[in-house]
Parts: structure tokens; C-alpha cells; sequence
């Protein structure tokens, strides 16, 4: 009877070593390119198959404002537990000055402000789920109310993304906003004009070339600010000149008997 190979043993595992020659499957070295970061950037847009958006990083306070922009301009935005400005309340503000020139031609950053603001109710799950705001961020936490006054006692005007929603609220949580001349910046311009296609924060911060990490209250300044700032061929170069030209027309502001609230009747000079 022939003998039986093992091919288990011991010995066979030892003596019996296939060795498989991969040279001729190796794939050959790629040379390495080196390319910035620029370059890369500038390459891949050249392309167009791909859109860049670049991180927004906030404009630094000017420590010499530039004396060509004499007005002030105040940037704000609020979040709060609800929609509600009669029953919800304001849990964290952000404001930015700055100041621009007659023109609409905006200078130098010249503060900022951002604080948080314990409410008297438990924020809401909905709230801290698109602010990541909670509880506990807000616990012991007030407003600084001389660091805001500052801020808004020499502005010229407010703006707000969402004028309509931030400005009842401010209102409500300070008389420090009433005498104020206010500007929507989601209403007041013309934002399709311009070659955006939405007047959502994030939609035109996104078609600007930038990206940032909202949902929160300074960030968002930041955002509209850069937004507002960026110039395009026409006779009001920037979104915020479109803006500040809207918001010269007069206005009259008179309270309704059937509901204590104001409304805003825009009157063409």
C-alpha cells in the first residue's frame, strides 16, 4: 500500500515553505505631488465639478476704528424657549457692532457681545435640540446689561436676520431696543437678485462660499455680517447698502387697540 502524504505534520509545516514571489504584482510607486493648500483649492474649483466652502473666521475687533465709517451698525441675534414673545423668553444673545459710511460701505468690527440667560422655565427639548443649548449651560447665567447698553445706546441701526421674530423679543426683555430703527435683513433684500436661492441663513452663508457652526446666537452674527459684507456688481455694490438704502424710508409706528403690538407701515419718500 503507497504511503500516505501527510499533509499535516509537523514537519511537512516546517520543511515546506511556498514562498510567492510578488514583485511582479506590486504596483508601482506613485510619484507624490506636493500642492498647498491654495493650490489645491484653486485646483479642484478650476475643475467645476466641485463647489469650496471655506471655514468663516470671525473679523477681529479693530482696536482704531477707521474714522471714514462714522455711523454704527449693530448685527443681533437671540435664541429663545419658544416662538411666543409675550410667554417665552430670551435664553442667549449675540450682538456685533460695526461700523459703515452713508454709502452702505461697512468698516471695521469695533465689539462684540454674547451671553447666555437663565429663563425661569426649563428650556424646552426641541430648543436645546437645534441650539445645543441646555439647562445646566444657562444655570446661574444673566445677561450682562451694561456690557449691552454699550453696545446698542450708539448704534444708528439694528439688523436682524429675522427682524420680525428677534425684535418683539428684545423688546420685551429690555426697553433698550424700543427707540431703536430696526432692519430685516431676510425681508429687505433682494436676495435672488444677487444669485442666492433662499433667504435661509445657512442657504446664503453656503452660496457666499462659506460654512460655520451655527445654531448659535454670535456665530450667526458673524455669518449675516460676512454675508452682508460681500460685494457684487450693481448700483448697491453689497447687500447691506440694499439694506441700509431700504431702511432710509420714513416709517410710521403706531399701536393697535385690538392687540398690544406694533405694526410697521412702510412709506416711500
Amino acid at each position: 500500500m503507497a504511503e500516505q502524504f501527510d499533509m499535516f505534520s509537523e514537519q511537512v509545516s516546517r520543511d515546506r515553505v511556498v514562498k510567492r514571489d510578488i514583485s511582479k504584482h506590486a504596483k508601482p510607486e506613485q510619484p507624490t505631488v506636493s500642492m498647498s493648500e491654495e493650490e489645491m483649492v484653486r485646483h479642484l474649483s478650476q475643475t467645476g465639478r466641485y463647489r469650496i466652502l471655506t471655514k468663516l473666521v470671525p473679523r477681529a475687533i479693530a482696536p482704531f476704528p477707521r474714522p471714514e465709517y462714522p455711523l454704527k451698525g449693530i448685527i443681533l441675534d437671540t435664541e429663545t424657549t419658544g416662538l411666543n414673545a409675550r410667554k417665552d423668553e430670551i435664553i442667549e444673545i449675540g450682538v456685533i457692532a460695526f461700523t459703515f459710511d452713508a454709502t452702505g460701505s461697512i468698516g471695521d468690527v469695533t465689539g462684540i457681545y454674547g451671553g447666555l440667560q437663565q429663563p425661569s422655565v426649563s428650556i424646552p427639548t426641541e430648543i436645546t435640540r437645534l441650539t445645543g443649548i441646555t439647562d445646566d449651560m444657562v444655570a446661574g447665567q444673566s445677561i450682562d446689561m451694561a456690557a449691552l447698553q454699550a453696545l446698542i445706546e450708539p448704534a444708528d441701526l439694528l439688523i436682524a436676520h429675522n427682524a420680525g421674530f428677534d425684535r418683539p423679543f428684545c423688546e420685551a426683555f429690555t426697553p433698550l431696543f424700543s427707540d431703536k430703527a430696526w432692519a430685516c435683513s431676510n425681508s429687505e433684500i433682494d436676495w435672488s437678485s444677487r444669485g442666492y436661492e433662499g433667504t435661509k441663513l445657512g442657504y446664503l452663508l453656503g452660496q457666499a462660499g462659506y460654512f460655520h457652526e451655527g445654531h448659535r446666537a454670535l456665530d450667526d452674527c458673524f455669518a449675516l455680517l460676512e454675508v452682508l459684507a460681500r460685494e457684487i456688481a450693481g448700483p448697491a455694490s453689497t447687500a447691506f447698502a440694499e439694506l441700509y438704502e431700504a431702511s432710509q424710508r420714513s416709517r410710521c409706528w403706531f399701536p393697535r387697540r385690538t392687540e398690544p403690538v406694533r405694526r410697521i407701515i412702510s412709506i416711500e419718500n
